[in-house]
Formats: structure tokens, sequence, C-alpha cells
């Protein structure tokens, strides 16, 4: 168990991170994800405050759906959470921030008398069954909750609990997030170990996630980056209207960004870490935001922030314990869904 955002979380199960990735690539686990935040938002206004407040465009979508969006910082655009929205109801949304976030993403959603806002952190466990056998192993437990398409949200009743789901993950892998009432948690927990689900910390979450290429809040993501540095310019919507933030993005946008993120591959077993610099031709000309050993590929994987002429398929190298380890540029993810 370690400390993360102020829970304390698994870092592994006993068979440990490797054997829980590779469950993951090709069966199925559990994640308690309990530590993201769930804030109700509902009421007439919802909608228009969401639009307001966060750079996608729900009316893309409809209830019934969920959607990745940013909430960046007025001043200088920079995203202080990357967010998923659950559609739940015509008026009604489950905005799910990162672990340490709730309060500033709460906090920038209340004023506005139309709509009420809600923590519903503390009132229920979030469980993410993720893989490619995360469906046939779950519609033993619950085949309604199994049958939520990917980005697609439900009410699904599981004995008396009521549970939503949505078809999301931070895997690469197909699967679905389950919202359940507190005090049912434990034992959707032990139903879904007893199909033979392999429950899985936070070691494998990151592994799986930088094999996936997604970023994480606080390394390719946080203070200083904007969703343009981070390759995510399709989370912005220019045509919806005003949001926060928005001035200072499209200025960014108009003289160009300075950096942005690349993946990088490295040979052999030792892995890139992040805070490590980037060289190129002499000279550093970046840093490594997230790096780590690939269980699928055999070596060694990072996320980093380089000049933006630097192109996929281009040598950089990785400075490590005095030496300079040949890094290549390469398309994202590292690892395709199974």
């Amino acid at each position: 168990m370690v400390p993360f955002g102020g829970w304390d979380m698994p870092l592994s199960y006993p068979d440990g991170t490797l054997a829980e990735h590779r469950a993951c690539r090709h069966g199925a686990v559990a994640f308690d994800v309990s530590h993201l935040g769930t804030v109700r938002v509902e009421g007439p206004g919802a909608l228009h405050r969401l639009q307001q407040a966060f750079t996608n465009d729900l009316t893309r979508i409809g209830a019934g759906r969920a959607q990745y969006t940013h909430l960046l910082n007025p001043a200088d655009a920079s995203v202080l959470d990357d967010i998923i929205v659950w559609w739940v109801g015509p008026d009604t949304f489950d905005v799910m921030p990162n672990a340490s976030n709730t309060d500033r993403v709460t906090e920038a959603l209340v004023g506005d008398d139309s709509v009420t806002v809600v923590d519903r952190t503390a009132d229920r466990a979030v469980i993410a069954v993720q893989g490619p056998e995360a469906r046939q192993r779950l519609a033993r437990v619950s085949p309604a909750a199994a049958a939520v398409e990917r980005f697609d949200v439900a009410a699904v009743t599981w004995g008396s609990a009521e549970l939503t789901v949505a078809g999301t993950g931070y895997t690469g892998e197909d699967g679905v997030e389950i919202a359940v009432p507190a005090a049912a948690a434990v034992a959707l927990w032990i139903a879904l170990l007893e199909e033979g689900i392999i429950p899985a910390g936070l070691g494998a979450r990151d592994t799986l996630r930088l094999e996936a290429g997604l970023p994480l809040h606080g390394h390719e993501l946080g203070p200083g980056i904007s969703s343009l540095q981070a390759g995510l310019g399709w989370v912005v919507r220019w045509d919806k209207g005003d949001f926060r933030g928005r001035d200072a993005l499209a200025a960014e946008k108009e003289r160009g960004i300075s950096r942005r993120l690349r993946g990088l591959t490295v040979a052999g077993r030792r892995p890139p870490r992040a805070d490590q610099e980037i060289w190129r031709d002499g000279a550093a000309v970046g840093v490594v935001t997230s790096g780590n050993f690939s269980p699928e590929l055999g070596h060694g994987i990072a996320l980093g922030f380089v000049p933006p002429d630097v192109e996929i398929g281009d040598t950089l190298a990785i400075a490590a314990r005095g030496e300079l380890t040949e890094a290549t540029v390469v398309k994202l993810p590292f690892v395709e869904r199974s």
C-alpha cells in the first residue's frame, strides 16, 4: 500500500506488477480506482455550466455517453485537470476528476443557481474491469454491466445495488468502469475475483497507461502544460463558444507551441525515468515526463517534451547516470489494443 492523492492505494498484489500487467493485456483485471472523484452536477443549467468550464463539446454526444475533456487555467491555459464526464441523465452529469483535483474541479463548477454541485466521492467506490476478456468474465457477474459499449454510460441494477457503468478505462484495453455504492463495493469486488478477474494495483495501471500513450496529470499534464503541448488539441472544440482558458489557449495556438509531447523508445531493459534530460546534437532540448520498462515490448519506453520540430523516426538521446542512451521517436501508442 502506498499514499496516492490523499488515499492509501495498492501498488501491487501478491503476484506482482508484471503479472498484473500481462493479465490486463491478455485476460482481465480489476482496479480499485475509488480515489477518482465523482462530482454530481445537475439541474437545468448543468450542461451550460459544463460547456463554460471545460474544453470539449458535450453537445457532440448526449445523455448516456461519456466524454474526455480538460479544465484549463485561465491565466496560461495549462491543464488543471483532465476529466471524464459521464452524462448520466438529461440534466445530470458525473464529473470524474483525478484523485487530488476534486476540490479544484468542484470550485470551478459552483456559482450558478440553476445547478447543484455535490462531491459524491465518499458515497461510492469505482472498480475498473479491463482487458480483452473483461466483458466475458464480467458477464457472469452482471450481463447488463458487460453490455455497456465503449464510451456509453448506463444505470445497472446488481442485486439491490444501483450501479453506474461507463465504457471507459485507462489501460488501452477494452472494459468498463463501475461506480458502485460503498456498501456494496466489497461484495462486487469479491464476485469479480471469483470469476477469475485478477486484482491489479497502481504499478500495473501506470505501465499499462504508459504503453497506451495516455497522459498522467502531474507528468504529461499540469502546471505550464497546455492541451496543445500535450498533443491533445482534439479535446478542444473552438467552435462551441467561450470556455474557461480559451483566450490564453488561442494566444498559444496563434504564436505556436514551444514544445510538444512525443513517445521515445530505447534498446535494452534499463528504463528511462521522469526528469531525465533529452538531448539532440550535443545539447539538452527536453525532459522525460514518464518512463518505464514495457512488459509487452521488452525494452524501455518514455514520454517527454521536445522541440516541436522533432518528428517521428528522429534519433535523440536520454541522459541517465552520466551516460547518453540513444532513443527513437515513435508514434503513439507504444502498444496497440489486444
